[in-house]
């Protein structure tokens, strides 16, 4: 809070400054209001299994709270660096866990490297049986990516209100089993391409269910090494592939076909191995125990009055808008801890909307470029330059995949310290990765004999299996936990369109410069990775604590619902927003209360018309938070908030010029399943309000006086009820008549009871009906409480008749 707002506004776990008397009397004492600090997050981090604090650790020792929080941080870092420490074994063994989930989950990833081994190495027999060129292959290679890719939103959106992501794994497992079968019976070039693109479908269920599955189902202190041990089982499947193709094609005498039907009934017997595998649900080692280190501070407080509980809102009329308000302490406690369920698309904006996870999509992309084509080109690399069959092929594969068995193992234990220490240096570590990888394959690709070729190629393959486990493990803190299975289908997503771009953009290299030049062309998309995956270094500690506030703020909301206190209606905390990189808000609070209006000041280009579209929905912040009665709305969509009761009146532009009164009035009314009797006696309401729109009923909204528009927007709220109104510059170009009876219509719908939000450059307008003010300039909240508090800062009135401050309204800013 800065020294402009201090002594105004309230502090955590107490009620907010006391406004005027309003129309259901003073404002409510027991209204509570949440503050996370720098000492929670670090608690929080060291649960996590993170580095401390960023904020924190930046931070002097009067941020970090008393010396009761700085003891406590201490205590926790001791014992998660204690727990950090020990084996596995006996980590396990504490919280009663085994391995079965990571075997068998590895088990099935050791199956489908199985047969993506056994296309990659079997490609020139594939190719020449087939008359398909090695672009072509290529091509059909990233089309089964693509198709992996493409099948993930269906899959995450099948999982996303419900843990089933154990049952989805299996049941893809026995279905990629049958196509994998159905692989050896193709006959042309449109047949493996169907069956490639169906296994690919299905087998999508191993990118996007395992790793959430696995992150969910061990505490955060193993989760490195779990990762790895997956990945290793994984990639063990490149050690047993090549034995298995050369005892099946040389030994045994199987061609291709005959080598496809072994390694499905492989994975068939994978599946039924897997069918044990349970779900332990969303967050259970890490969301779950923050959000008990959280309650405990909220336990400690004080309790308050309870507060009755909301009915829906037929106190004003038979339609219910979207429940928001919980009836009971048990279902506030849910309704509080989730808010409303967000559909796909709103939680991927969302998620797009964490700098680290937009760099890292864009390093998927530019590594599915490099690395999804890259297997093929190097199977033809030894089959065409050094004359290796099938046999010899497989022979370097295993080589490379026990090397990264013991690379692996190597970096469980050391990644997870390093994770625990600094999770920034995780991710410079991992563009280190990518970078050996990169030229050890190019120059491998240029070596002039073979042993120097397996040497590099396997140094190469070393780099990318550590990569995996490095970024899904901090992939797995960035996000809340039931986010995660869309992360990952984010990322799947953008390496199929990196991977199919990779097989344009190597078809024409390979035509004119071969194999070889191919292969070294991938080394600028590497590098290109590695610094967008270097870049995100710089964000991802400030995006760690964003996630950590999040999951601390909603765990004290549902601690306070659920013993009975009261909320604020609306709450904006720390939101910043803004439109591409022109920041406008910075680390803004706003909270309205239940019945009351608030009067949002500020000169021109303040952020005033902004907080308002953050709150309706038209602006995603980059930071911060949104809650209806403590529920989680920040990245609702607008027209949901329309039906959970948030109406907004832009200014100027609230009506629709070529329409009728009564048909503005009707599409508004088109957001709500209103009954044709209810929706009769709203308007019949609307025109009883405000009888200058009674005579003007058939009359274009672009014909009307701007007195006259205004008043058809305010009869929108009338029509609509909502529960929070937001109001833009209601008196702008108006007459001060019409000002005056405009507000008095204002304050009629505030009796009817809704909250209203009043943005308004007349500071003496304003505050003759609002109950409490709060006053922005250049995008921070300067003030926040009474009127009367407002009108004696002569300092900032100053800035609105004067323009000393802000921006003006010649310099076109947002406002």
């Amino acid at each position: 809070m800065s020294p402009d707002t201090a002594g105004t506004a309230g502090t955590a776990g107490t009620a907010g400054p006391a406004g005027p008397t309003g129309p259901t009397g003073a404002l409510a004492d027991d209204v509570r209001t949440v503050e996370v600090t720098d000492a929670d997050r670090t608690r929080a981090r060291a649960l996590l299994g993170l580095g401390p604090s960023v904020t924190d650790a930046s931070a002097g020792d009067g941020a970090r709270g008393d010396a009761a929080d700085r003891a406590a941080d201490r205590a926790a870092d001791r014992a998660e660096a204690d727990e950090t420490t020990r084996p596995l074994r006996e980590v396990f063994a504490e919280h009663q866990l085994g391995w079965y989930a990571v075997v068998v989950l590895g088990v099935l990833g050791l199956a489908d490297t199985l047969q993506g081994y056994a296309l990659g190495v079997l490609a020139p027999e594939i190719s020449r049986t087939l008359g398909i060129s090695r672009s072509e292959f290529a091509t059909l290679n990233a089309v089964k990516t693509l198709a992996t890719a493409a099948m993930t939103v269906p899959l995450v959106m099948l999982v996303q209100r419900r843990p089933r992501r154990a049952l989805v794994s299996v049941v893809g497992a026995f279905v990629w089993a049958v196509f994998a079968i159905a692989t050896g019976f193709v006959v042309g070039i449109v047949g493996l391409a169907v069956v490639l693109i169906v296994d690919g479908a299905t087998s999508s269920t191993r990118s996007t269910m395992h790793t959430p599955l696995l992150a969910d189902s061990y505490p955060p202190t193993a989760r490195v090494r779990v990762l790895s041990a997956y990945t290793g089982l994984s990639a063990a499947g490149n050690v047993l592939a090549p034995l298995t193709v050369a005892v099946l094609a040389t030994w045994a005498g199987l061609s291709w076909r005959g080598v496809f039907v072994v390694t499905g009934v492989v994975t068939l017997l994978a599946a039924i191995a897997a069918l044990r595998l349970r779900d332990p649900g969303f967050g259970r080692w890490d969301t779950d125990r923050v959000r008990r280190m959280s309650v405990e501070s909220v336990e400690s407080v004080e309790s308050v009055e309870p507060v009755e509980p909301v009915e829906s809102v037929e106190s004003v009329g038979p339609v219910a808008h979207e429940p928001v308000a919980p009836t009971t302490a048990a279902t506030a406690a849910t309704a509080a801890t989730a808010g409303p369920s967000l559909g796909f698309a709103e939680i991927a904006r969302r998620l797009l909307l964490i700098p680290s996870i937009r760099r890292q999509l864009a390093a998927w992309i530019v590594l599915g470029i490099m690395s999804i084509p890259l297997g093929t080109f190097i199977t033809f690399l030894l089959d065409e330059r050094w004359g290796l069959g099938p046999g010899g092929r497989g022979a370097i594969a295993a080589g490379q995949a026990a090397v990264a068995l013991v690379v692996l193992a190597v970096f469980g234990r050391r990644g997870e310290a390093m994770l625990r220490r600094s999770p920034a240096d995780v991710v410079r570590l991992a563009s280190v990765f990518v970078v050996i990888s990169t030229v050890s394959t190019a120059l491998g690709a240029l070596a002039p004999n073979l042993a120097l070729v397996v040497i590099l190629l396997t140094v190469g393959s070393a780099g990318l299996a550590m990569l995996a486990p490095a970024i899904f493990s901090l992939q797995m803190a960035l996000v809340p936990a039931e986010m995660r299975p869309h992360a990952v289908a984010l990322g799947g997503l953008a390496s199929g369109i990196g991977g199919l771009t990779g097989s344009i953009y190597l078809a024409g290299i390979d035509r004119r410069f071969g194999v070889v030049g191919a292969i070294v062309a991938l080394s600028l998309p590497g590098i290109i990775a590695a610094l967008v995956i270097r870049s995100n270094a710089k964000f991802v500690d400030a995006d760690i604590d964003r996630m950590v506030t999040e999951v601390i703020e909603t765990s004290r909301v549902e601690a306070i619902t659920a013993g009975g206190g009261r909320l604020p209606l609306l709450t904006v905390r720390g939101v910043n927003a803004g439109y591409g990189d022109l920041q406008v808000l910075f680390g803004v609070d706003l909270e309205v209360r239940e019945g009351e209006i608030v009067a949002l000041l500020g000169t021109n280009g303040s952020g005033k018309s902004t907080l308002l579209r953050v709150v309706s929905g038209l602006l995603l912040p980059t930071d911060g938070s949104v809650r209806l009665t403590g529920r989680d709305i920040t990245y609702v969509a607008p027209e949901r908030r329309v039906r959970m009761g948030i109406t907004q009146i832009p200014g100027g532009r609230a009506v629709f010029g070529p329409l009728s009164v009564t048909e503005n009035l009707l599409a508004y009314a088109e957001t709500l399943d209103l009954r044709r009797a209810e929706l009769d006696r709203r308007l019949e309401r609307c025109f009883e309000l405000f009888p200058a729109l009674d005579t003007r009923r058939d009359q274009r909204a672009s014909t009307l006086s701007g007195g006259e528009q205004q008043m058809l927007a305010l009869a929108k709220a009338v029509l609509l009820r909502p529960r929070l109104l937001l109001v833009d510059e209601l008196s702008l170009g108006l007459a001060p008549t019409v000002v005056a009876d405009l507000l008095g219509r204002l304050e009629a719908i505030r009796d009817e009871g809704t909250a209203i939000v009043l943005v308004e450059q007349s500071v003496n307008l304003a505050l003759s009906v609002s109950d409490r003010a709060y006053f922005l300039e250049k995008g921070r909240v300067r003030f926040s409480g009474t009127g009367d508090g407002l009108l004696a800062r002569d300092d900032l009135l100053r800035a609105v008749f004067l323009g000393e401050a802000g921006t003006t309204p010649s310099d076109g800013g947002p406002r």
